[in-house]
């Protein structure tokens, strides 16, 4: 059941609130995802609400380029990024652990296999 939850970087200049289920989320291994240990969760965009920060965010991609790995220049954090679904629609990979009052400890995490895309 998708829920509201508010979450940023660790200095605080990014601040969003977002919808979302925390039943579907992913533990990427790709290059990026295992090194900097996020789970992510997946919405469209109208789900997703930047509150603060836009001019503290940095963007960084690589490979094919389809995702903007965005981090605040400050601190570092990267709270989430922002891309395409499958279909073309535009969506918000959303840390789960940068949303506030979540521990990720008690959820159900599914492994995805990022690295042989």
């Amino acid at each position: 059941m998708a829920e509201t939850y508010k979450g940023g970087c660790h200095c605080g200049k990014v601040r969003y609130e977002v919808k979302l289920d925390l039943n579907e989320l992913i533990s990427c291994n790709c290059s990026i995802c295992a090194k900097t240990a996020s789970i992510l969760a997946f919405v469209p965009a109208q789900e997703f609400k930047l509150l603060s920060g836009e001019d503290a965010l940095t963007d960084y991609q690589f490979g094919k380029k389809h995702v903007h790995h965005l981090f605040c220049s400050t601190c570092g954090i990267r709270s989430f990024g922002s891309g395409e679904m499958p279909d073309g629609r535009a969506m918000r990979a959303i840390n789960v652990r940068c949303l506030e009052g979540v521990n990720v400890d008690t959820l159900k995490i599914t492994p995805f296999d990022g690295k042989s895309l």
